[in-house]
Formats: C-alpha cells, structure tokens, sequence
C-alpha cells in the first residue's frame, strides 16, 4: 500500500515536514508513506494554465495523487488557516473536477504548530477543502502544540501520545484503503 505525503510548510526544517518524514520511517508493515517533495514548484492556480498537458509540476503532483492508495497531509497554521501554497496545490489538483485524483481518496491530516493549538484551525479548514474537492478525510487527528519542544536533538518525537497518534493517524488512512480495497472485490 502507498501512500503520499504531502506537508504545508516549505521550510527545511518544518516541524509538519519532520513528522512527516518520521511516519515514513516508523509506517506499518506493508505500507510505504512516500513524502512529497514538489510543493515550491507548484505555480499559482491559473485557469488559462490550466490546459492539457498541465505545466509539468502539477502533472508530477497529479500523477503521485494518482498512483497512491491514499494521502497524508501535515499543515502548519498561518493566520488561523492553512498555507497559501498547500491550497494552491490542492485547487491544482481538484480539476479538472470530474477526473480529480483526489476524488475519493482516503485522506490523513495532522498539523503542528509552536503555539497552544496544534494548529487546529488549519486542521479544520484542511478537512474542509479536502472534502469540497472529493477526498474522503478520515476520522483521526494529531495536534501537535509546542512543537518546537516536541523532538529530540536527532529530530525524533519525544512524547509516547504523539507517536501512538501519529501512528493512529497513518494507521486510519490505511484502514480506509484496505476497505476500500476488500469493497471492490466484493461481489
């Protein structure tokens, strides 16, 4: 099972990019969580660019939504919302609306934040554009407050709560793909 990763933050060492990365190293047996790495790239929503073939970027990102089972997404809070870029690409990705890779795929979301809240607002604005464009966010969360004391000096997490949620989460997404998986065999 493949699923692709995707974090709001375009910062190198962006708490939502670190858990992200450590779901990939400690992902259940059978599932390999590919992060997305492509984010910057990803020229702002232009309809008239929005033509076939797609502008090379948003061709990769389309593919990679395409060819994975299912995705996680992790998002830092900006002004009580998620990052521009995250929901330029996920306005990219959306269309066209009837072919959308998003539609119907089973979706993950998470966010950290330095703050108090975990960034629990952008979590919600999150779920809310995931489900608009066609994705089917699952029912687990991970709020990750004070971040910036929440790794260790290798950059692992620190709290046994936050990697049995992190765990969770992943675990969730691919709980929904394996129904989904056992739905269409079913007679």
């Amino acid at each position: 099972m493949r699923l692709l990763a995707i974090s709001g933050s375009l910062r190198a060492d962006s708490h939502n990019s670190r858990l992200l990365r450590i779901a990939a190293e400690e992902a259940p047996g059978g599932v390999e969580l590919i992060v997305y790495d492509g984010l910057a790239a990803i020229p702002p929503y232009d309809a008239d660019l929005d033509t076939s073939p797609a502008p090379p970027p948003v061709r990769r990102l389309r593919e990679l939504i395409a060819s994975s089972d299912g995705l996680v997404f992790s998002t830092p809070e900006y002004n009580s919302s998620i990052p521009g870029v995250l929901k330029n690409a996920i306005d990219w990705a959306s269309r066209p609306r009837a072919t959308t890779p998003l539609s119907g795929k089973p979706a993950g979301v998470m966010g950290a934040s330095t703050g108090q809240f975990g960034a629990v607002w952008a979590q919600a604005e999150l779920r809310k554009v995931l489900g608009s464009a066609g994705a089917r966010v699952v029912d687990a969360e991970l709020s990750l407050a004070n971040a910036d004391n929440s790794f260790d000096q290798e950059g692992k997490l620190t709290g046994e709560a936050t990697r049995e949620a992190l765990a969770d989460l992943v675990s969730a997404v691919a709980l929904e793909v394996s129904r989904d998986r056992e739905l269409a065999l079913a007679p």
